[in-house]
């Protein structure tokens, strides 16, 4: 029953005016609202807004368990904030949508609600005969609080399931803190807000589903690019978190020419997706040059052939060493013998030291000088071998005298190519998507992190005035990724010392931000992220640069 004073003063044209055209604004809000928290916590203080309800909880359906639990809680006159925003989580157990026997769990309000799909509207919870209001009057009896009133309203999607409840408690009268029912009008205000609140929350929850799908997918193809190499799988997962950390600095920095860069959620999110999908397009990227961890490796490494031929070489001299003693028995040439054997052991320790040479330039660690380029070229054509054909060869072929001979690391110009195509294979599969408006920046963000400030990165050419600061951002995060990654087939992940002082050489050289970089220093992202995925044998002091 609703009071007459409360009709009254409720029911007028110009009261319930106002209260439509409050429900009109909560809707709207309602519709913008894309954190499910938020919005459950909006559900919940916008129907206690528009009712004076003094208290308030919303639960969400769990198909799975068929059950409800406890999201949000609110009791105004008691300071009770539990889940949200609040700091004080909520750690109720989930309430039963059946009891122990299997049946229909009526005897609580909220679980006959969701069951039947019907608004429950009680007048004073002490008088009713129809619920279980015990664990109400065991609260009331240890805080002194009267629960009497209480509005309990199912929220059910476009397709009539049920997805929540919604229940109000403790309805006040205008000016006071006198306890009231709640009024038919309430109800009916209750009853549509919760309708507009149950799409909203459904809208979102859909879009939730697709956003995980559509994660998940991404997910999918790291991982086929993980099972393909191991040694890009985790780059994958550590540059965007990278990118993340710095992106975040980077929008809290109020200072210099970065001061007026700022990111939403959206914005987050949009970059966020880019950094999972930064290097996609290495699924096109042959895995024999993805893991080409020496110079001679293609599906193995060939220096075990170059080893193999310098043995048959060795055995060569030994058995003409051996040809020639055999020539000298009928002379017994003492002096002539002992030259033999010195003889080929001389080109015995020539060929040892040929072959270590060429084992430690197959390893691609270190820049290799003229020198060292000149050695391996006439090692190539000095040497001759009978091949299993039978003919005479020089002892490497053009291809190995080629990849021994790389300046630096184990790729050869057009393998090379072959890897730095795959950001060109992912700006092409990127830009093949149907990117909705807040995601329409993915294939920018990720297909710039190879790109210089000063033109000369690759594939577009493009300036820093050309690129966006999230595909700056994600420059650095990748190269600092690359640099002390211990997962490398060619190297071992580098001291943070090493990797900041090259990272500063660069910077120097127009390669990287120098403003992004200053923050990623100075705000210490660097560090951050190597204590969550760095070796700590790495972690090491880089003051004296800042």
């Amino acid at each position: 029953m609703t009071s007459i004073s409360r009709n009254t003063a409720l029911n007028t044209v110009e009261g319930l005016l106002g209260r439509l055209e409050q429900l009109n604004d909560i809707g709207v809000a309602l519709s913008r609202e894309r954190d499910i928290t938020r919005l459950l916590e909006f559900i919940l203080l916008a129907a206690k807004g528009i009712t004076r309800a003094d208290g308030g909880t919303i639960y969400s359906k769990v198909v799975d368990a068929n059950s409800l639990r406890f999201e949000i809680l609110r009791t105004d006159s008691l300071n009770i904030a539990m889940g949200g925003s609040a700091s004080q989580p909520i750690n109720f157990p989930d309430l039963p949508l059946v009891n122990a026997s299997g049946e229909p769990n009526d005897a609580m309000v909220a679980a006959y609600a969701a069951i039947h799909r019907v608004t429950v509207n009680i007048e004073d919870a002490y008088s009713e005969p129809n619920f279980d209001f015990s664990g109400t009057r065991k609260f009331d009896q240890n805080t002194g609080y009267r629960s009497q009133s209480f509005l309990t309203v199912p929220m059910c999607n476009q397709d009539g399931d049920v997805i929540g409840v919604l229940q109000l408690l403790n309805a006040l009268k205008p000016g006071s803190n006198e306890v009231t029912s709640f009024s038919k009008a309430d109800q009916q205000l209750v009853e549509s807000l919760a309708s507009q609140a149950a799409i909203a929350l459904s809208n979102r929850l859909l879009m939730k589903q697709l956003e995980d799908l559509f994660e998940s997918f991404i997910g999918l193809i790291n991982m086929a690019i993980d099972e393909k190499s191991p040694y890009t799988g985790g780059h994958c997962q550590r540059v965007p978190a990278l990118t993340m950390m710095l992106a975040d600095a980077t929008a809290q920095h109020n200072e210099g020419p970065l001061a007026g860069f700022s990111m939403s959620e959206m914005d987050r999110y949009e970059l966020k997706i880019a950094g999972l999908l930064h290097d996609c397009g290495k699924i096109t990227t042959p895995v024999h040059v993805v893991d080409k961890a020496t110079k001679l490796q293609t599906l193995f490494d060939r220096i075990e052939l170059i080893d193999t031929r310098f043995e048959v070489l060795k055995r060569d001299a030994e058995i003409e060493a051996l040809r020639r003693q055999l020539a000298l028995r009928p002379c017994v040439d003492e002096t002539a013998e002992r030259a033999g054997l010195a003889d080929v052991h001389n080109r015995l320790g020539q060929l040892d030291a040929d072959r270590d040479f060429l084992r430690t330039a197959n390893s691609g660690g270190e820049f290799m000088s003229d020198a060292a380029v000149t050695r391996v070229h006439q090692i190539g054509s000095h040497y001759q071998w009978r091949s299993v054909q039978g003919l005479q060869a020089n002892f490497l072929s053009a291809d190995e005298v080629n990849n021994l001979s790389i300046r630096k690391g184990t790729l050869t110009l057009p393998e090379r190519d072959i890897i730095n195509y795959h950001i060109t294979a992912t700006i092409k599969m990127l830009e093949k998507l149907p990117w909705p408006k807040h995601l329409q920046n993915v294939p920018e963000f990720a297909g710039g992190h190879h790109e210089r400030m000063d033109g000369k990165g690759y594939p577009k050419g493009l300036t820093r005035e050309q690129m966006s600061v999230q595909a700056r951002i994600m420059g650095i995060a990748d190269i600092f990724e690359a640099l002390t990654a211990s997962d490398r087939p060619y190297k071992l992940g580098m001291k943070l010392s090493q990797a900041i002082s090259i990272m500063v050489k660069m910077k120097d050289e127009g390669h990287i931000d120098a403003d992004i970089f200053d923050v990623f220093l100075r705000q210490g992202v660097y560090l951050r992220y190597a204590q969550e995925f760095v070796d700590p044998m790495q972690i090491d002091a880089i003051e004296p640069m800042l």
